[in-house]
């Protein structure tokens, strides 16, 4: 959760630092595509002057790939445009950096202990205004529109790390299916007192409350198997290696046989990580930002894992617990993807590098 904009490259860099944070600044990008002749250009490569933008018909998300002979900064956004070895190199020295310089033992506790505390004090202070509504949530993700449909008949939909309802409250506003229940879930008490006072707030559709996803708990007014679909944007991350087991396993136990998982969180190699002062390393890939919150950067094949349950070094199936057999976390991977794009200032002309994995997640 959150952004970059306290992740900026830290001052009294040496000179070989600086010298290659300007080489990235002026990167030239190579072509991931073979231009197609002038004369036949296919739909994503049109141009349509109202909008000044390469789109398809309509217009989708992954489709505008930059070629040779593009201008980098025409478009504010270019999709599926892989990192060249001046960037890396520059991410492996910014890593080596942070390293160098990681968070004292003493703020490591202070951060870890209570987590609560600091997004309590983030949504006191950026309350609903931090996010955007993210209206994209069902091209990205089908299964949101299909169980938003008139005739879609009993579902319930299940969102952790819901923060200030800029995900559920675009999903209401498109809502056609009079038997949707809504259960919006947060780990800040802040958070679930701005979704309950927004003037769309509706207990016939949604439910509203505070809860811990890697806590001892299921979520209020929900049982195990009563959930059709959970959905988890940039919460994931916010969670502690060690936190990452009870999670998975209580997403596992709320969802009914055959359930889905909607997933999307920070790639590894991410500019916000990479940008990252001295003195925010908690561990590898795991850092805190400014203001308190952490955040973790995951790789593809270590997330499959975690979801898959083949990072378990069990060889049983299940596991006995207050008296009871049950069975281990497991999930299909049936989707999982790494969205890389290349954001441009166009007015400062600078590029900026985002990382972002995405899937879908079946409880067997």
């Amino acid at each position: 959760m959150g952004d970059i904009s306290e992740a900026a490259p830290a001052a009294g860099h040496s000179t070989e630092q600086e010298k290659l944070a300007a080489e990235v600044a002026s990167l030239e990008i190579t072509a991931n595509e073979a231009g197609a002749p002038e004369q036949e250009k296919p739909p994503h490569r049109s141009h349509d002057p109202q909008f000044n933008q390469k789109r398809s018909d309509p217009f989708q998300f992954g489709s505008r790939y930059l070629q040779e002979n593009d201008d980098v900064f025409e478009f504010n956004a270019w999709d599926h445009v892989e990192t060249d070895d001046t960037y890396k190199e520059y991410a492996e020295q910014q890593y080596a950096m942070q390293r160098e310089s990681p968070v004292s033992d003493f703020d490591k506790y202070r951060f870890n202990a209570d987590p609560a505390r600091w997004w309590n004090l983030f949504y006191k202070n950026n309350t609903a205004n931090f996010f955007k509504d993210r209206k994209w949530l069902q091209q990205e993700f089908p299964i949101l529109d299909e169980i938003t449909k008139e005739t879609a008949g009993p579902v319930t939909l299940l969102e952790i790390g819901a923060g200030a309802g800029n995900t559920a409250f675009p999903i209401l506003a498109q809502n056609k299916n009079p038997k949707l229940k809504l259960h919006a879930c947060d780990f800040s008490k802040k958070a679930v007192e701005v979704m309950r006072g927004h003037e769309s707030y509706n207990t016939d559709f949604m439910q509203a409350d505070v809860w811990d996803v890697a806590g001892d708990e299921l979520p209020p007014g929900l049982d195990e198997g009563s959930v059709d679909v959970a959905l988890m944007v940039f919460i994931f991350s916010a969670l502690s290696p060690l936190q990452w087991k009870k999670a998975v396993e209580n997403v596992y136990r709320v969802l009914k046989p055959g359930g889905e998982v909607c997933f999307r969180d920070y790639g590894r190699g991410d500019l916000a990580q990479v940008r990252f002062r001295k003195g925010r390393y908690l561990e590898e890939n795991f850092y805190i930002r400014g203001d308190g919150t952490r955040v973790y950067f995951f790789d593809k094949d270590e997330l499959a894992a975690i979801w898959s349950g083949q990072d378990e070094q069990e060889d049983i199936d299940g596991a006995v617990q207050d008296g009871e057999v049950r069975s281990q976390p497991r999930f299909e991977i049936e989707e999982l993807g790494v969205d890389r794009r290349l954001l441009v200032n166009r007015a400062k002309k600078l590029k900026m590098y985002r990382c972002w994995l995405q899937g879908k997640f079946r409880k067997k």
